[in-house]
């Protein structure tokens, strides 16, 4: 496939997001890489359209990771206090040593007036990560 496929950026933020989510749920979600449009799928909902019988085909189909495998978890939190809020960047390592980390690194964030912040850091780290992913997988991100 010469030309690049492009995939609405919004429509990849919204299908790591679902992957992401369902923890403890069968969820996955695909980019047909003839088109660009996202497939979704969930053990626990029928409003879903149902998936191809090819959805298989990696010629055809490419699968929507999730976060961790985008390093957009632990690292990326861990990363922001690092670089914006150093004086903080021992507690949230120690957050991040225990169950429950989001909620108490958030607690801290607002504490810090950092809220708006990490939320905008966190979309733009996204996004430039689902770039990197669809030019590594012949997509091109649409905004």
């Amino acid at each position: 496939m010469s030309e690049q496929t492009p995939v609405k950026l919004g429509d990849l933020e919204d299908a790591l997001m679902f992957v992401d989510a369902g923890s403890g749920f069968d969820t996955a979600a695909w980019v047909c890489r003839e088109t660009g449009a996202v497939l979704w799928h969930s053990d626990d909902s029928d409003e879903l359209e149902p998936l191809p019988e090819d959805i298989d085909d990696t010629e055809r189909y490419v699968p929507v990771p999730d976060k961790r495998e985008f390093g957009l978890g632990k690292p990326l939190a861990l990363e922001f206090a690092r670089t914006q809020l150093p004086a903080c960047y021992e507690q949230v390592c120690g957050i991040f040593a225990h169950r429950g980390a989001y909620a108490r690194f958030k607690d801290l964030l607002e504490r810090h007036q950092s809220l708006d912040a990490w939320h905008q850091w966190e979309s733009e780290q996204t996004r430039q990560a689902l770039r990197a992913w669809c030019a590594d997988n012949g997509l091109t991100p649409a905004d």
